[in-house]
């Protein structure tokens, strides 16, 4: 075995395993497929060890690869830490900072607070990435995260913002076709906007008392943005933050005599980044901004 391991490959070995393929490393990484086959290859060739089992569906981890994993995410984690700690000794304002908040958030309510950064933080960059997933902030996937529950990795500092309202809403076009629902239990008589492979829809009409399938909702997506998109066409009844609907000329709120549990908002960061002076600027302006969206 060759004893001069280059952390690329593991990280390309890291990508692959966990990403189950070649082509989603691939994405991952910004790299290209039969750049990472052949990195892939060099690294069995420098180990001796076969690392993947080829499959019609894909890569699968041989056993060798399964034993050698979990090394390689504690190298990974080595690594991020060590990109933290460097990051941390950063006292420039100038730079940039990434952002990462839900798909709402992002489209709805940060665009305002960022244009505000830039006239007041001109030589801070900033990078948004919208997302529903949970990003690593170990491994720099953010600088900032914006969640919507309170994050649990460990070495964070977190905050919490305050509740955003989330109310029922349906488009007028179709309260004007299909009536008004008055009740929780009315919506079972309505066409019900709900989310695919999520089961958090599921889980909030339980807490309104309502036993329901997904097969009970006429329309189904996970993406936040086009979820939305479908109650302002008019296709059924959805649910959404009030301070975002409210603000839309199409759609109307319905009161359907139940309380609808609020969003809580957390913002967090490493505790290696959060002193980093843009970061910090950054932060207590969005701490500022979206804690007068909320209750």
């Amino acid at each position: 075995m060759d004893q001069d391991l280059d952390w690329a490959l593991v990280q390309i070995f890291l990508a692959v395993a966990e990403g189950g393929s070649l082509s989603a490393a691939a994405r991952s990484l910004g790299q290209s497929q039969p750049t990472l086959g052949r990195q892939v290859k060099r690294l069995e060739d420098r180990l001796g060890l076969a690392l993947f089992e080829r499959h019609a569906r894909g890569l699968e981890l041989s056993e060798a690869g399964r034993r050698l994993l979990p090394a390689a995410r504690e190298m990974a984690e080595a690594m991020g830490r060590m990109r933290l700690a460097a990051a941390g000794q950063d006292g420039a304002l100038q730079g940039r900072v990434r952002i990462t908040a839900s798909e709402v958030v992002a489209h709805h309510l940060l665009p305002p607070l960022i244009a505000q950064m830039r006239e007041d933080l001109p030589q801070v960059g900033i990078d948004l990435v919208p997302s529903d997933t949970t990003g690593n902030l170990l491994f720099r996937e953010a600088d900032i995260a914006l969640r919507m529950y309170r994050p649990r990795q460990l070495d964070l500092v977190v905050q919490h913002l305050g509740d955003l309202p989330v109310g029922a809403f349906a488009a007028k076009r179709y309260v004007a076709r299909r009536g008004r629902p008055a009740s929780a239990e009315d919506l079972r008589d309505h066409d019900l906007v709900g989310y695919d492979r999520s089961e958090l829809m599921l889980r909030a009409m339980r807490g309104l008392g309502l036993e329901m399938q997904a097969t009970d909702f006429a329309l189904r997506c996970d993406s936040q943005v086009a979820y939305w998109e479908l109650i302002r066409a008019g296709c059924g009844v959805g649910f959404m933050q009030c301070g975002v609907a409210r603000r839309d000329p199409l759609v109307e709120e319905l009161e359907i005599g139940v309380e609808i549990p609020p969003l809580p908002v957390w913002i967090a960061a490493h505790e290696a980044i959060r002193p980093v002076p843009r970061v910090a600027a950054v932060w207590s302006r969005l701490v500022a901004g979206l804690g007068a969206l909320t209750v």
